[in-house]
């Protein structure tokens, strides 16, 4: 896994995602779900090409179910982005790269990683 994505579990969920000063975006996953493998590497690459504005994090479904169940997480993956503390985007299923980066947007701060190369 990338460094710049952390894993967060159920004791940790409110202070590394709700409490957190930049949204989050939230991977629900599991390890036997390969669509949630097969979205890793997008994941990876939004969070090391945007980790200035966002934060990335994978919560395992079958090892924290409180929180999944508390979010209502039905189907695998789901992100969910969290922006001051309140969900405010959701995707069920493997997205493209362009959809999840064009929903953050919304939410972020940012300008083109070609700006932020420069």
């Amino acid at each position: 896994m990338s460094e710049r994505v952390k894993e967060v579990a159920d004791n940790s969920f409110a202070r590394e995602v709700l409490q957190a000063n930049k949204p989050v975006l939230v991977d629900f996953w599991a390890e036997w779900c390969a669509p949630c493998r097969m979205l890793t590497p997008t994941i990876e690459a939004i969070a090391e090409e945007h980790s200035r504005v966002i934060s990335v994090v994978k919560l395992n479904v079958d090892d924290n179910p409180a929180t999944a169940a508390t979010y209502g997480i039905k189907g695998i993956p789901t992100l969910i982005l969290f922006a001051e503390g309140k969900e405010v985007e959701r995707i069920v299923g493997a997205a493209g790269k362009d959809l999840i980066v064009r929903t953050i947007a919304k939410h972020a701060r940012w300008e083109s990683t070609e700006k932020q190369a420069a």
